[in-house]
């Protein structure tokens, strides 16, 4: 890969993977809530469904969702759904690993999974396919190299947001601060769905 596509690459690949968005602000919410330990299962599982969202639309599936409406349609409002119950459970935490943890908990698969209805993901997904590895001619070759480097990013994003929230877990725990935290947390979320509606 010569170096200014993969200079290129890793700009797109810092702005898109470390600003805030689904994953990175359950990977937040999850730490403040049930600990940096608990959310290590997200943390770990955006990296692993985001590379098999990718490797998928290499190999044809993203062709398949742009060119089909409907399709494209129930992978876009399964997503919002999905983020504004996740928003709904987690504006309601006011405790430290209280209230109903199934309410608002992701494990690995969920995580995995919900790459495939994360519409930042299928953004990022297609355009460094289009960009980065549909171009070269064998495919595979590129695609082993632009892989690790966006697991890299996906992993080093989300378990910085995720230190942050468990830097935060003492500070929370006074009065109804982790309640208005997960309130602001929960409007990111919405305001994402809200966002990624419009698309």
């Amino acid at each position: 890969m010569p170096a200014s596509e993969l200079t290129a690459l890793l700009i797109l690949a810092a702005a898109m993977s470390f600003t805030p968005g689904p994953n990175t602000a359950l990977s937040t919410a999850l730490a403040a809530n049930h600990g940096l330990r608990h959310a290590m299962r997200f943390v770990l599982s955006v990296p692993v469904g985001w590379t098999l969202l990718l490797v998928a639309c290499a190999f044809g599936l993203g062709a398949l969702v742009t060119q089909w409406p409907p399709l494209r349609g129930a992978i876009k409002w399964t997503g919002l759904a999905y983020l504004l119950w996740m928003a709904w459970g987690l504006a309601g935490r006011g405790t430290l690993g209280s209230a109903d943890p199934k309410r608002f908990d992701v494990g690995f698969w969920q995580g995995v999974a919900l790459q495939f209805v994360n519409i930042k993901a299928w953004m990022l997904a297609l355009t460094i396919t289009a960009g980065w590895v549909a171009v070269a001619s064998p495919m595979l070759p590129r695609l082993l190299i632009v892989a690790p480097i966006m697991m890299s990013f996906a992993l080093a994003s989300n378990l910085l947001y995720a230190l942050i929230g468990a830097a935060l877990r003492g500070w929370l725990v006074q009065g109804s601060r982790l309640l208005w935290f997960n309130r602001v947390l929960a409007a990111v979320l919405v305001a994402t769905v809200v966002w990624m509606a419009r698309l």
